[in-house]
């Protein structure tokens, strides 16, 4: 099984940057499919940003202010975060499966989380 761990969350003013890290505990093929999901106090968990061999893709919500990328070298995938609104705030998952449908249908690995606060 392979277990994912994030880092790099915490307190940041509204316009501010963050970047999140997601490390695998063993190599992740480069096939695999990648991404970043988060959940917010009473709301439920949506998908942010995905990145497969075939591309990127992303939320209405963060497009334009969210970059995420991997490093399969490191076996690490990261989530840069630019322009940070306070509806931001959430906790962060990252996510990794074999394939694309299956990482939107949530059947593969999931971190722990790491949680941002975006407030003044």
């Amino acid at each position: 099984q392979v277990q994912l761990v994030e880092s790099g969350g915490g307190l940041v003013q509204p316009g501010g940057s963050l970047r999140l890290s997601c490390a695998a505990s063993r190599i992740i093929s480069s096939t695999y499919a990648m991404g970043w999901y988060r959940q917010a106090p009473g709301k439920q968990r949506e998908l942010v940003a995905t990145i497969t061999s075939g591309g990127r893709s992303y939320a209405d919500s963060v497009k334009g202010r969210f970059t995420i990328s991997r490093d399969n070298a490191k076996n690490t995938m990261y989530l840069q975060m630019n322009s940070l609104k306070p509806e931001d705030t959430a906790v962060y998952y990252c996510a990794a499966d074999t394939n694309l449908m299956d990482l939107l249908l949530r059947t593969g690995y999931w971190g722990q989380g790491t949680r941002v606060t975006v407030s003044s």
